[in-house]
């Protein structure tokens, strides 16, 4: 059997009867052909099996046509949320998403991260960080390879796409002393979190610009579940001054809400309780829990965008996605005592 020849733009250009330079176009993305045209060559690439030489397009493009993602963690909804603004933004470049999770086996730092896609056929790195990992402040990025972070912190040496999480947290606890409570309990999420460290910072300052009370923030078991939630709010509803929760995400303000009812508390009469990050909307019927919400695609797409332009822009900057309070039935006037 003889071996198997690849089949060329030539042999593409043949078949749908049209110049190998209208191939070229087609397979390199350009605008500069008719639509019918497009799908006509497109007809032929496929009916041939035709894929082009990637390597060829880079030498020739100077570009892999492709921006690697590094996310510490994938799973979570506000992290599946920027995931999907960034693959939306690089399907309407023309882009690919090279991806990886980082591997618990390696190096926690944004140096680790950088060198791993260092390493891939990438024209640009994003890293999407949940944390702040040992070499935050003092990270370079490689010389050739431009890098933006998601980070709701500024970096120094790096162009950060994040959240506003301490205007958010002051808007909550503004919201609820609004309502006539004394202070706000803040039920906290892990203390490693940036974005937590961050609406702990914003509840404290909200609470010492009013003159209230500041109690300490009350944990479960230190991570983001409901579970964590759910026994924090037993520890709280033991507490009689406690009026006002602010929950660091919306699993933890469900499960101190199931925790308050269980002991008899009615949210909001006696208890209001406001979470963070909206997540739940769509997902849980009839959704009554204020909360704010973050436009993770919008930071996403924003990401993707600052790593797209990273040539054009010298000095790293911090670019920061607002959020907003969305009222509903689990906060209410302080109850009369």
């Amino acid at each position: 059997m003889g071996k198997h020849r690849s089949v060329s733009m030539m042999d593409v250009a043949r078949h749908a009867g049209v110049s190998a330079q209208t191939v070229s176009r087609v397979a390199n993305g350009s605008d500069a052909v008719r639509p019918e045209m497009r799908e006509r060559v497109q007809r032929s690439m496929d009916a041939l099996g035709y894929r082009p030489n990637s390597a060829a397009r880079m030498l020739k493009r100077g570009r892999f046509g492709s921006i690697g993602l590094v996310m510490f963690r994938v799973a979570g909804t506000g992290n599946l949320a920027t995931l999907e603004g960034l693959s939306k933004a690089a399907l309407e470049h023309r882009y690919a998403l090279t991806l990886t999770e980082m591997p618990r086996d390696r190096d926690q730092s944004l140096e680790e991260a950088a060198r791993i896609m260092s390493n891939l056929p990438v024209d640009a790195a994003i890293i999407n960080v949940n944390y702040r990992t040992p070499d935050f402040e003092t990270f370079s990025p490689h010389p050739n390879l431009k890098t933006v972070i998601i980070a709701p912190a500024a970096q120094p040496n790096c162009t950060t796409v994040g959240i506003d999480q301490r205007a958010a947290a002051r808007e909550v606890t503004e919201h609820l002393l609004g309502l006539g409570h004394r202070t706000v309990h803040f039920i906290s999420g892990p203390t490693a979190s940036i974005p937590n460290r961050l609406r702990c910072r914003g509840w404290m300052e909200t609470l010492a610009d009013h003159g209230a009370p500041c109690p300490k923030p009350t944990m479960g078991n230190g991570d983001w579940t409901a579970d964590s939630g759910y026994i924090a709010g037993q520890q709280l509803a033991l507490d009689p001054s406690c009026t006002a929760i602010y929950a660091a995400n919306d699993a933890l303000a469900y499960g101190a809400i199931e925790a308050l009812r269980s002991a008899g508390k009615r949210v909001p009469e006696d208890v209001s309780v406001a979470g963070t990050d909206d997540s739940y909307d769509g997902v849980v019927p009839s959704n009554k829990l204020t909360s704010i919400r973050f436009d993770n695609h919008m930071k996403g797409r924003i990401a993707f965008q600052e790593a797209l332009g990273a040539d054009s822009i010298k000095e790293p900057h911090q670019v920061v996605v607002p959020a907003h309070l969305v009222v509903r039935g689990t906060t209410g006037p302080a109850p009369h005592r």
